[in-house]
């Protein structure tokens, strides 16, 4: 996938994210959302070194405020383990549980979008898919 694709995909998909809680009569009348500050990611992953030179081949979105949602399959568990180290991703740690290969197969993650207001953009390799699903317990695991 051209690279300009690939953007549009996670512009759209952002958009989407964000914008799309604030559609229809959410707009007209106050709800006691608006009280907080909106959480909405997007997740993409894809085999290579470098998310520029990777093809996306899966992406989710989770919404964090005011409840868990999104297409992230473990929603709820994933809001909380953001929400245990204030949105920062390399504060996840590792289970001690999982034993992985030392097989290089490159695997690269993005993050786009907001969480708790402030912008997040966040690009991580792994060194394949086993050691980038041991990280966190369900945050990069879908």
């Amino acid at each position: 996938m051209p690279n300009t694709a690939r953007w549009a995909a996670t512009i759209t998909l952002t958009a989407t994210a964000v914008c799309g809680p604030l559609a229809g009569t959410a707009l007209a009348t106050p709800s006691p959302t608006a009280l907080y500050a909106p959480s909405a990611l997007v997740f993409t992953t894809g085999h290579g070194e470098f998310a520029a030179e990777a093809t996306p081949e899966r992406a989710v979105t989770l919404n964090c405020a005011p409840t868990a949602s999104g297409t992230h399959p473990a929603a709820v568990s994933a809001c909380a383990e953001l929400r245990a180290v204030s949105g920062d991703f390399d504060a996840l740690s590792t289970r001690s549980d999982v034993l992985c290969t030392r097989e290089y197969d490159p695997v690269v993650v993005t993050v786009e979008g907001v969480w708790q207001g402030k912008r997040i953009s966040y690009e991580r390799t792994f060194a394949n898919e086993c050691v980038k699903e041991s990280y966190g317990t369900t945050v990069f695991t879908y």
